[in-house]
């Protein structure tokens, strides 16, 4: 991989990774903007114990624009993108609207391939690999920023889940806290060891799971599964077999295999709803240790985290889609309207082949 690092116009980094070594990245980005304006500011809720980024400039950012003003395609003649260059395998820049900003964190735009009319699932081996070692660099250079504590890796996809760009591509948010997700894992962790004289809850949860009714599909370093208490119609959970706290943790073995496991899962689930039905929107989320201290998990070392990737749909059937109503918003109680069991069974008939 070779890692190519520049500016655009108006001072933001923009990061090219490439799967050649000969590649020359030196277009320059010939828009006329100004300076970044962003402000972005955390504010803690005293009754919850969470924090909300209130970021009012992103009233303003780009929603659904035709195909030919794509902003993530890469430069072509007078036709003038967020990516100077002409093409592009992967492309990493900070995000013009970022929810997080300065001392509350950044946000960054990962782009996933040039080519507009695709999805990651379309992806070859290959280039997925190439994304992999992209998220794995940046969680890696966003962990020793100061107002960093945490670094999400993930991807947005369809318009049911609010994407306002088509192109296939992601984003990385560093934040200046634990998220409240986060939290609730790790005290459950802390609860677990402390009642077991030193169980990890993660190793016993994938223990539990490898071999059962809800497995997915298995590799020899990766297994994927509907968890016992999924919240959503259609969800997965994917975990590495040897635990490791966050994606620098991963050995070569496993990141060789990630993307044959990753690609399959993402193609079955685009087969859930059957032949005619428009492409799966789904939410895919790594979840990885903080970077910060965790006194207040105590007992708790970041090495007893395990890095997974959460993948769900809020599709729940054809043409019907999973709202958060009373009970999930004003409650964080979820209703699932489709049984685990069912819906590994049908991961499971779906195999590509």
């Amino acid at each position: 991989m070779k890692k190519t690092s520049t500016r655009l116009a108006d001072g933001r980094e923009l990061i090219y990774y490439d799967s050649r070594d000969d590649v020359v990245r030196d277009a320059v980005d010939r828009r006329p903007l100004d300076p970044t304006v962003t402000s972005s500011e955390i504010r803690r809720d005293v009754l919850l114990g969470d924090a909300v980024a209130i970021a009012s400039h992103r009233q303003g950012r780009t929603y659904h624009p035709p195909a030919d003003q794509c902003p993530l395609c890469p430069t072509r003649g007078e036709r003038l993108s967020e990516i100077p260059d002409s093409s592009y395998d992967v492309v990493v820049f900070e995000n013009r609207f970022p929810s997080l900003a300065g001392d509350s964190g950044r946000c960054e735009v990962v782009c996933f391939t040039s080519d507009h009319d695709s999805s990651f699932a379309d992806l070859s081996e290959e280039q997925a690999r190439l994304v992999l070692d992209a998220w794995t660099d940046r969680t890696s250079e966003l962990s020793h920023l100061p107002s960093v504590e945490q670094v999400f890796c993930f991807e947005n996809r369809g318009a049911e889940i609010g994407v306002t760009l088509g192109h296939p591509h992601g984003q990385i948010y560093a934040y200046p806290f634990t998220t409240p997700r986060t939290a609730l894992m790790l005290r459950s962790l802390a609860a677990h060891k402390e009642a077991t004289g030193g169980e990890n809850l993660f190793d016993a949860v994938v223990e539990e799971e490898l071999g059962g009714e809800r497995v997915v599909l298995e590799g020899e370093h990766w297994v994927a599964f509907v968890p016992y208490a999924a919240h959503w119609p259609y969800e997965v959970h994917l975990y590495p077999k040897r635990r490791v706290p966050d994606l620098l943790g991963l050995d070569e073995a496993a990141r060789t295999e990630f993307p044959q496991v990753y690609l399959e899962l993402l193609r079955r689930f685009d087969r859930i709803f059957g032949e005619g039905e428009p492409p799966t929107p789904y939410i895919a989320a790594w979840h990885q240790a903080p970077f910060g201290q965790l006194e207040e998990f105590e007992g708790v070392t970041r090495d007893d985290f395990a890095l997974h990737l959460e993948l769900f749909t809020i599709r729940r059937t054809s043409g019907k889609l999973k709202f958060l109503a009373g009970s999930e918003s004003g409650m964080n109680v979820f209703i699932n309207d489709v049984p685990p069991e069912r819906a590994a069974e049908r991961l499971r008939e779906v195999a590509s082949s």
